[in-house]
């Protein structure tokens, strides 16, 4: 980046933009947002916005035009589950403009085994991963790799439901084949999801929030009787249309801020430099109150969009609105003014 020169936060438009976007024009920075063209009239509403770069798809963004307009507005990018789901891992690691976070760490986010060694690193409770569709014993819930946003999961409980929620997927062309698959003990309790932040700066981890997905549709099977449910004979899916806040008991709160710490030193021994900003832990708490981690996230997640005006847990800790926006922006005015700006991007 150009020492010296005013920086300009930028993010692609979708999936927790206006966030993002909000947050670092109530720090001071310029804004820019790489937008497809046809989400181009909603994103022109949002005054907060500087500049907008148009492209047809996000497949354009690493053509030398897009670097060099990012280069010249010396943008820091915030990435977010769409910079991963529209990207292998070898392109976001070849970006040249410099990356909110650690990019590095967004490989092991989109594979599995990975994604299940650094958990397993940090000491979390986790579900039983199930190498294949022959070793089911029980319920089960296959996913798809990446950041998908919960579509294309299924349930299986035996071999046949597994091939028969893969040949459903195959037949509409989200997965190749059963490679593509990732099978998981399904782990029974109330889902959550925890909004962390930690600042290389500081030293210091912060819990921003909690909230929990509403998915499609099976959030909504819950309204019709069982016997309808049965004759209805059709496939329930889990993808996300929305985020619940949630709140949790007091009594919680020091073991969720141990699974972060414990988090953050796993992902420094790993993959260098850490995990720098934004990150999420999904799971599930159980009726005794234990947290299983069936996920993470190394960036950003769609359910701070909740909490622009702060969450009950950032009352605690500012004495002002704190969007996880808002957090990262004032990060890198932070290491900014004290010249470690090198510490949080990549």
């Amino acid at each position: 980046m150009a020492k010296g020169r005013a920086v300009t936060i930028a993010t692609l438009g979708s999936h927790c933009a206006l966030q993002v976007l909000k947050g670092a024009k109530d720090e001071g920075f310029k804004t820019l947002l790489i937008c497809e063209k046809k989400r181009a009239g909603l994103y022109g509403r949002f005054g907060f916005i500087d500049s907008m770069i148009q492209v047809d798809s996000f497949n354009e963004f690493l053509r030398d035009g897009i670097q060099g307009k990012l280069k010249k507005a010396n943008a820091v990018l915030v990435p977010h589950g769409t910079l991963i789901s529209q990207m292998s891992s070898d392109q976001i690691e070849k970006i040249s403009t410099p990356v909110f976070g650690n990019k590095w760490i967004l490989r092991w986010e989109a594979d599995r085994a990975l994604k299940q060694r650094l958990m397993e690193e940090a000491g979390l409770r986790t579900p039983r991963p199930v190498a294949s569709k022959d070793d089911i014993k029980g319920l089960c819930i296959v996913k798809l790799h990446g950041a998908a946003g919960g579509k294309g999961y299924y349930l299986a409980w035996d071999r046949q439901s597994f091939e028969e929620g893969a040949s459903r997927l195959v037949s509409q062309n989200m997965i190749k084949g059963e490679q593509d698959l990732y099978i998981q003990e399904f782990i029974r309790g109330v889902p959550a999801y925890l909004q962390y932040f930690y600042s290389p700066v500081t030293k210091e981890l912060e819990l921003l929030g909690v909230d929990r997905r509403y998915e499609s549709d099976i959030d909504g099977i819950g309204r019709i009787p069982a016997r309808q449910q049965l004759g209805a004979g059709s496939e329930p899916s889990y993808t996300v249309v929305g985020n619940i806040p949630l709140v949790l008991r007091e009594s919680l709160l020091d073991e969720v801020y141990k699974m972060g710490e414990a988090f953050c030193r796993a992902a420094e021994r790993l993959v260098k430099p850490g995990m720098p900003g934004p990150f999420c832990l999904e799971g599930v708490y159980d009726s005794e109150g234990r947290f299983t981690t069936f996920e993470f996230s190394a960036r950003i997640v769609a359910g701070t969009n909740l909490y622009v005006d702060g969450s009950p847990y950032s009352g605690l800790l500012y004495d002002e609105p704190m969007s996880m926006g808002r957090r990262i922006a004032r990060e890198v005015k932070i290491a900014k003014k004290k010249g470690r700006l090198g510490d949080v991007v990549t």
